[in-house]
């Protein structure tokens, strides 16, 4: 029987995306959260041969982390915690992002050694990268530099260096997972993440039947949940890998074009166009990352390591995506609001239920 595992952020994007793909198999899952999965997932979750059990705690308190390991002995953890900040707020709570994003590394991990946790996979990000991604061909682990340039970016970067200190200080056996810029299922709106992807915002305009106008093409390396959960299992599952970090990514590009091109072949009567150049930046109604297109990360060594490949091309996400939305999806409001703020620690929890990562 696989070793239970405990996932931090599991009420997340791809927390809920990593629970379900290894329920699907079988394993026990314990998913550690401020709140617990949404009822869509808890359904989603009982259909499946795995076990699963939901502790609500906030990830920068390591008594209560060591509490749930206590109770169900996971031997592995895989960290998903995260604050995705924009500017706004950056500006209102940089203390918050910086403790859930790297203080939340510390306890999880901490707990994780007192508790005899034998394998982790840390949850890092391809904002890790920030300005080298402008121009660059190809993101290497090995060789790109790290040059993050928002607190979500800085705080990866900074979370991942703790992560590889304290594993080796302590012999853990831990690898740490750039994740690309994920869509997908289980993506909604959770107050801790401040901008959604652009395929949901793009699929979110179609449903109510609004023209969609894109401010460029868009062209990268969107990674497909379920096959982001996939890698990151295809990491889990190997003990001391000849690297410490990963891309976790496809390897393939698509455009936003080609992305509503595919979506309009399924939805029939969808309209999109590029903004105009002499149109004013406010006239686009899907929100962009950066300024610029970062560019593909590198997944050679993912793929030599582990043999790990992606299940979906744009075309099977396209259809897959749509059929959860119409199966599964969590209730969410058409247009994010702006997101409520995150308490600090005297008012209340704050990890975000979030493992969107770019």
């Amino acid at each position: 029987m696989t070793a239970p595992t405990l996932v931090t952020g599991a009420s997340g994007f791809v927390g809920l995306a990593l629970v379900e793909h290894l329920l699907a198999r079988g394993d026990p899952v314990i998913g550690f959260d401020l709140t617990p999965p949404p009822p869509a997932a808890l359904r989603a979750f009982a259909a499946l041969p795995g076990t699963f059990a939901a502790e609500t705690g906030d990830v920068r308190d390591e008594t209560a982390l060591r509490a749930a390991m206590q109770r169900h002995a996971p031997r592995r953890l895989v960290t998903l915690a995260a604050v995705t900040a924009d500017a706004a707020r950056e500006r209102a709570m940089p203390a918050t992002i910086l403790e859930v994003n790297v203080g939340g590394v510390v306890a999880a991990l901490s707990a994780g050694l007192a508790c005899g946790v034998e394998r982790v996979v840390h949850a890092s990000s391809g904002a890790a990268y920030g300005a080298s991604g402008d121009g660059a061909d190809l993101l290497r682990e090995d060789t790109t530099p790290l040059r993050p340039e928002g607190l979500y970016g800085i705080t990866k970067q900074a979370g991942e260096a703790v992560a590889l200190r304290m594993a080796s200080l302590h012999g853990l056996d831990l690898t740490v997972a750039r994740l690309g810029t994920c869509f997908g299922p289980w993506e909604r709106d959770t107050g801790v993440r401040d901008t959604p992807s652009a395929p949901l915002q793009i699929l979110r305009l179609a449903e109510r039947g609004e023209p969609v106008v894109l401010p460029r093409p868009s062209r990268r390396d969107w990674l497909y949940v379920r096959d982001c959960a996939a890698g990151l299992v295809a990491l889990l599952d190997r003990r001391r890998l000849p690297h410490t970090v990963y891309n976790v990514a496809t390897g393939r590009e698509f455009s936003l074009d080609e992305f509503c091109r595919s979506l309009a072949a399924l939805r029939p009567g969808l309209a999109w166009r590029l903004l105009d150049d002499a149109e004013p930046a406010r006239a686009a109604n899907v929100e962009l990352y950066a300024r610029y297109d970062r560019a593909s990360m590198d997944v050679s060594r993912l793929r030599t390591d582990t043999g790990f490949a992606p299940g979906f091309t744009l075309q099977t996400a396209m259809q897959d995506f749509l059929d959860w939305r119409r199966r599964d999806s969590v209730p969410t409001p058409a247009d994010a609001s702006a997101p409520a703020p995150v308490p600090g620690p005297s008012t209340g929890p704050t990890t975000g239920p979030t493992a969107t990562h770019d």
